[in-house]
């Protein structure tokens, strides 16, 4: 019963220190990736804005086990041809060469390679900067994300040398 009762002053002692009706994620978005023609790739990812930082997090299955494939946020959100080419190249709003999302300078779009698990499912938490979720510049709703087949080689200018696209979706506001 103490220990019930600590918990629970814990618990409102935190709650306390926030704002009321504060989301400390802020906006969110989510995209459910559907496999382009030929492929079985498919998966839900989460976009949450924390900060100046967007944290990225989900599952994609049906990827090649053990392997490295390219991620990208892309300019366009048109997943509608069967190779997901509609969705142009990725988003860039800055400018900036293709590099990898840790570097100093790269597009906002550029995202880590996801790492498949020996079954071929790639779990991922993550936090990116130069994205936003619902305003600015950087503003990932409505853009397209994609998953390629190969890794990304955060060199090849201006798409990492990441192959062809295995699935889409198009990133929509979250509730």
């Amino acid at each position: 019963m103490l220990r019930s009762l600590a918990s629970l002053s814990s618990v409102l002692a935190l709650a306390a220190c926030a704002p009321m009706g504060a989301n400390p994620a802020g906006p969110r978005a989510t995209a459910m990736l559907q496999s382009t023609a030929g492929n079985s790739v498919a998966g839900i990812v989460r976009f949450a804005q924390r900060g100046d930082k967007v944290l990225v997090s989900g599952t994609v299955t049906g990827l090649r086990p053990l392997a490295l494939h390219g991620f990208h946020v892309h300019e366009k959100g048109d997943c509608s041809s069967p190779d997901a080419t509609s969705a142009g190249g990725h988003f860039n709003p800055g400018g900036q060469p293709h590099g990898s999302h840790t570097a100093a300078a790269h597009h906002a779009g550029d995202l880590p390679s996801l790492k498949a698990d020996d079954s071929g499912v790639a779990r991922f938490a993550f936090e990116a900067d130069g994205l936003s979720v619902g305003g600015g510049a950087g503003n990932v709703v409505g853009r397209a994300l994609i998953v390629h087949r190969d890794p990304d080689d955060y060199t090849t200018q201006p798409t990492g040398n990441s192959g062809p696209r295995l699935a889409c979706a198009v990133i929509a506001a979250a509730p």
